[in-house]
């Protein structure tokens, strides 16, 4: 039976992959927990004591935790240390998934990071949205700025994160 995998590059060792080409950066932030939060965004807010509805798309995050907006009833909590909330159904009306090993998410920034964003999508970076899910390189992610205006994060669905770092490669120094 023929091999279908000796056709596809080998995904990078994410723990320390970077990529530095066409003035910007790209890595892999390691250690961060995501949860996946259905419902009402209300209640989540009160039971996990992080507040606010979330960034959209062009919008910046900070902290050691936040909360990116999907859409207007499910949002995306992000932390360095794992959140205070356990997954499952939540009497408040709002289920929460560990969402640490289904979304893989990128960093990047650099003097060129205009430049591949007007290539990867439609979007004008310098608009704030409400929900943070955009096409983006043909793929569905979650695009945000994180820290400051020149860096951003894209949470991508795992299986897709070799094709994104592949296009990155490909796209960067145009």
């Amino acid at each position: 039976m023929r091999n279908l995998a000796e056709k596809w590059p080998p995904a990078p060792d994410w723990a320390t992959a970077v990529l530095n080409k066409g003035g910007i950066s790209v890595r892999t932030p390691g250690g961060l927990n995501q949860l996946l939060v259905s419902g009402d965004p209300a209640a989540w807010s009160q039971a996990s004591g992080l507040a606010g509805e979330g960034v959209g798309a062009g919008a910046v995050a900070s902290g050691d935790a936040y909360v990116v907006r999907i859409a207007r009833d499910r949002i995306l909590a992000v932390g360095e240390r794992p959140l205070p909330i356990a997954a499952g159904w939540h009497e408040g009306g709002f289920a929460v998934s560990i969402m640490d090993a289904g979304l893989h998410v990128f960093e990047i920034e650099g003097p060129g990071l205009a430049e591949l964003v007007a290539r990867a999508t439609t979007l004008d970076p310098q608009q704030a949205s409400r929900s943070a899910s955009v096409l983006f390189a043909g793929l569905n992610v979650l695009f945000y700025r994180f820290g400051h205006a020149d860096r951003v994060r894209l949470h991508v669905d795992r299986g897709f994160a070799p094709y994104l770092w592949e296009w990155l490669e490909q796209s960067s120094g145009l």
